[in-house]
């Protein structure tokens, strides 16, 4: 068995872990800085996914409600004020911008000269919001600024204060403009909010600001201007992240939102995660109800029914996303994402991918068993994290580019079986089984070229015939190489369907063996089996070869098995190399195939291989012969394979078995005349092979005339005699 260039065939090359560590580093740099936004929206969708099955309980322990008119006009509002007033409500937020006529200025401006009086009339009518700045003078009432629009600067109530040394307000969203309330509501308001509701780029709100800026001042977001009055607060105050470690990577940032109940934390732009309650009908107020609410102290939001955004939990009025984010500062219950999340989320992506790429080298199985258990415990922990202690923990990206990268390595590595299953089928397809190559193919180092002592059983045959075949086909090398192969390659194929190793061509025949380079618990059996069903093909052959050509030689094939220690790997020079193996069993199987022919058996084998494969075949012993030729020498017994366990209960190999005992017994004890008789007796029995007979009928005649002496051991040595 012949292979070049082995070590290079089956070494794996660098891409089968090159591809996916690439792929665990851009994971890890998506992961840390999301360059591409991938990493948000991946993590967006998972987050909203929990939302979605487990979302916040609501609590109504802090009253906070929502009421939608169809219109938020001046009139209806100071009625619905004015209202809410009487039931005693404790705090009124207005959170869309609220419809007001133009202010007496700008109608007088309008009018043509000459209109003294009509000007003089408008400058008596009251400014625009007068009659809701009156409605909310005896009450808290919080008005709307929208940023970003063109108007006047608004009158803020707050005054934003921080903890720590460094301004951490330069991440905070930043507007050039803004459209306020009208002045005199402005002045009667407790307090002046943002309304401004700032989707993600995929148009869902999951965020709420509690704090903007606009120009060189800070606005504060609706719910946090809530709070500050709920609470009688005239600042709001926020922490910085400087003192955290991250904060040298990530720049100096908001942290938290401070309440009378500890810190709220938010993100380093100022904004909290919402917490969306599942069931929000008891927020809800309706105006046909309105009076028999009970409203005393309540929080009481009031919006345009018709402004509508989406939230995780699908389409949600602005009113009642503005009261999420109250609620959820009241209660202390928003998301968190903090920034150690990161590094943890990449740190345990890189430790799963070590373990991918150390175990793509011993086969796919196993990588994939880390794969699947990787993203199973991300995401089980994922959502542990979420359901229990309200951490978001991104298992999306982390499992995407876990899969990506085994994805990598399972291409390299499919690829690089490919090739060495090519270099191997190239070196081996005539000498080892197709499911054996494969298997050397997943695993380069179950063929050990350097060398190892194994247990085998080697196998030897050998074709009578085929050198008179040869002389009377001089003339036609062609149809000799053709009833050579026709001969030879059902039997090789024998062999390799029972598992077995070819080792090497011979002019008549070849040799094979089993348990090498692959273990095979029952390599002698599996030899007997092959053994077997090439006695049965050679047959078949022989009978074909017959009925085509007339003058065929008959064939006569013959075969020695023998199971020994021997030493396997790889053997050669000159660049080029074998896998063979060497050591007693392959010379003993080498004499036993010499000897068959002699017994007119067609398989024989040693002892201890009977030994191995006694359960599947039945062994009838046939002769004992010198190992080594040499006087002293182990002596081994030979047995004829002559069929299965069914055989072995016949009455006709029952009556060999017992002839056969007596005849060997007869033999060693040196009665000539004896084992002549039971010889003779036995030769009548239906299977005996009278070759086999004559041969040893040969032998006791020579013993006669030369006895073996009182120490033989009943082994026939030539070598001596």
């Amino acid at each position: 068995m012949d292979s070049s260039n082995a070590a290079t065939t089956w070494t794996r090359p660098v891409s089968l872990w090159l591809a996916p560590v690439l792929l665990l580093a851009l994971g890890a740099i998506v992961i840390l800085f999301d360059p591409f936004g991938t990493e948000a929206g991946l993590s967006n969708r998972l987050f909203d996914a929990y939302q979605r099955h487990a979302a916040r309980p609501f609590d109504n322990s802090h009253k906070v409600r929502v009421l939608e008119l169809p219109v938020l006009d001046e009139d209806s509002l100071v009625r619905i004020t004015r209202a809410l007033i009487q039931q005693g409500a404790g705090l009124i937020v207005f959170t869309a911008p609220i419809q007001t006529g133009p202010s007496p200025e700008s109608l007088a401006a309008r009018l043509p000269p000459g209109s003294d009086a009509a000007r003089a009339a408008l400058e008596r009518l009251p400014e625009p919001g007068h009659d809701l700045a009156e409605a909310i003078a005896g009450t808290k009432a919080i008005v709307p600024v929208m940023l970003g629009a063109s108007g006047r600067a608004p009158q803020i109530k707050a005054h934003f204060v921080y903890r720590g040394a460094i301004n951490p307000f330069g991440e905070a969203p930043l507007f050039n403009a803004a459209a306020a309330a009208p002045a005199l509501l402005e002045t009667n308001a407790t307090g002046v909010g943002a309304a401004n509701l700032m989707p993600d780029p995929d148009g869902v709100v999951r965020h709420m600001p509690m704090a903007l800026r606009l120009g060189g001042g800070l606005v504060p977001g609706m719910a946090a201007e809530v709070l500050r009055v709920a609470d009688g607060a005239s600042d709001i105050t926020m922490t910085g992240n400087e003192h955290d470690p991250l904060s040298f990577f990530t720049g100096i940032g908001l942290s938290a939102l401070e309440t009378k109940a500890g810190g709220v934390p938010t993100d380093a732009a100022g904004r909290i995660r919402l917490r969306y309650a599942a069931d929000i009908s008891p927020r809800v107020l309706h105006l046909e109800t309105l009076a028999t609410e009970p409203l005393k102290d309540a929080i009481v939001l009031i919006g345009a029914a018709g402004q509508v955004v989406k939230t995780p939990l699908g389409p949600a009025s602005i009113a009642n996303v503005m009261a999420e984010g109250v609620e959820d500062l009241l209660t202390g219950q928003v998301l968190r994402r903090p920034d150690w999340l990161r590094p943890m989320e990449a740190l345990l992506l890189l430790s799963l991918g070590v373990g991918l790429v150390v175990l793509l080298r011993f086969g796919l199985g196993w990588a994939a068993a880390v794969v699947m258990a990787g993203a199973a415990g991300l995401g089980l922990l994922s959502w542990y994290l979420y359901a229990a202690h309200g951490l978001l923990l991104d298992a999306a990206t982390p499992a995407l580019f876990l899969l990506l990268a085994f994805v990598a390595g399972a291409a390299a590595w499919v690829r690089d079986l490919r090739l060495a299953y090519a270099g191997l089928r190239a070196a081996f397809l005539e000498s080892l089984p197709r499911a054996t190559i494969e298997k050397i193919a997943r695993r380069p180092n179950l063929l050990k070229l350097d060398g190892e002592t194994r247990t085998v059983t080697y196998l030897v045959c050998g074709v009578r015939g085929l050198a008179k075949l040869a002389g009377e086909h001089t003339g036609d090398a062609a149809g000799f190489t053709r009833i050579m192969q026709r001969v030879l390659t059902p039997l090789m194929d024998q062999a390799l369907a029972h598992g077995g190793t070819i080792d090497r061509l011979t002019a008549d025949g070849f040799a094979a063996f089993w348990n090498a380079p692959l273990d095979d618990a029952d390599h002698a059996l599996h030899a007997c089996e092959a053994a077997h069903d090439m006695a049965a093909a050679a047959q078949r052959i022989g009978e074909e070869l017959a009925r085509e050509h007339k003058d065929a030689p008959s064939l006569e094939i013959s075969m020695g098995i023998a199971t020994g220690a021997v030493i396997a790997g790889g053997f050669g020079g000159a660049g080029r190399m074998g896998y063979s193996v060497h050591g007693a069993a392959v010379n003993l199987a080498q004499r036993i195939q010499g000897l068959a022919h002699h017994y007119g058996l067609a398989l024989v084998a040693a002892d201890e291989t009977r030994k191995l494969a006694e359960r599947g075949f039945a062994f009838l012993e046939i002769d004992t012969i010198g190992i080594g030729g040499a006087s002293g020498d182990a002596p081994v017994t030979l047995y004829a394979v002559l069929g299965n366990p069914a055989s072995r209960a016949s009455p006709k190999f029952r009556a060999l078995t017992v002839f056969h005992d007596h005849i060997f017994q007869a033999m060693r004890k040196q009665n000539w005349a004896m084992a002549r008789e039971l010889i003779n007796q036995c030769r009548r029995l239906s299977g005996a092979s009278q070759r086999l007979y004559d041969l040893h009928l040969t032998r006791i005649a020579y013993y006669e005339k030369n006895p073996p002496g009182a120490e033989w051991d009943g082994a026939f040595r030539p070598v001596l005699e």
